[in-house]
């Protein structure tokens, strides 16, 4: 690393300390009690009859084909949503970036669906999936008018996905935006100037540069779609076989107070959103380095 590099992480570590230090004061303490209830029998109406059973929640939770179901569910929310608004996010990145008139305007109107809270947005779509009230099944020529999207399971997962897409797309795009506009015009002129095709461009320069950006993007946005929690609650409560873990954690220590059996399950999400986003690190493999100009 070369002098300069030190000198930025040194600087870096000094500015995220008290924002570092402020969230382990605030988390590790839920985090910790967590894991201590974790081994044990516990359920909040008979708070006396505590027992430690070690690591047997865990077996039960990692044994148990419901977990692995809703696991499913969570992963596959995460990748097709992630997947679907990282394609459209970089488009409405692609226009608020090279809009010249009303760019102020577009852009807005392009970030309002994130703006609004999450429960109202799950609500807004349960209505527009609806079979008395919604308009979805009027405005889709193959769907029948009767068809009910949350009479079943991929139709209700289906409802549960347009909705995460439409609430955090702009969330996508305004991170991609960020990385378009660190993307040399100098490099892009030169490519077209040697001939190189739009589909040339895109793939050999805008999205080498974008690496980076879009790591973040993707971080981002698959640990938040990996806790999805809300849309479901609202849209299905878990009907259809639509739980995600967060869903089924909730279950477990809020409506059946079985605090052992849900921390074991908090453990086991805090784990894995660990484990996703080492693995989403890796597979970018970003030089940070060469990102900020200095490779």
């Amino acid at each position: 690393m070369s002098d300069r590099s030190r000198a930025e992480n040194r600087l870096g570590q000094k500015l995220v300390a008290p924002a570092v230090i402020l969230m382990l004061l605030v988390t590790a303490w839920p985090m910790l009690q967590a894991l201590y209830l974790s081994l044990f029998r516990y359920r909040l109406t008979a708070p006396d009859d505590r027992e430690l059973i070690g690591i047997d929640n865990y077996v039960t939770v990692l044994t148990d084909s419901l977990f692995w179901q809703d696991m499913w569910n969570t992963v596959l929310i995460m990748v097709l949503t992630v997947a679907v608004e990282l394609v459209i996010g970089f488009a409405f990145a692609m226009v608020m970036h090279r809009v010249i008139f009303a760019r102020g305007a577009i852009r807005t109107s392009i970030l309002i669906p994130y703006g609004i809270i999450t429960v109202v947005s799950a609500f807004a779509w349960q209505f527009a999936f609806s079979l008395n009230n919604g308009f979805v099944n009027g405005w889709l020529p193959f769907v029948d008018e009767n068809f009910n999207w949350f009479g079943g399971h991929w139709s209700a997962m289906f409802a549960i996905m347009v909705s995460e897409i439409w609430k955090t797309t702009p969330f996508m795009a305004l991170l991609l935006l960020a990385g378009l506009a660190q993307v040399s015009e100098d490099m892009l002129e030169a490519a077209k100037v040697d001939g190189a095709t739009w589909w040339q461009r895109l793939w050999k320069v805008i999205l080498p540069n974008m690496r980076a950006a879009i790591m973040v993007a993707v971080l981002f946005r698959a640990l938040d779609a990996y806790r999805i929690f809300d849309n479901i609650f609202v849209m299905t409560r878990g009907a259809q076989e639509t739980e995600s873990v967060s869903f089924l954690t909730y279950r477990q220590v809020i409506e059946q107070v079985q605090l052992g059996l849900g921390s074991a399950l908090s453990v086991i999400l805090f784990l894995s959103v660990l484990v996703l986003a080492w693995l989403i690190i890796k597979l970018f493999r970003v030089d940070l380095a060469q990102a900020r100009g200095e490779g």
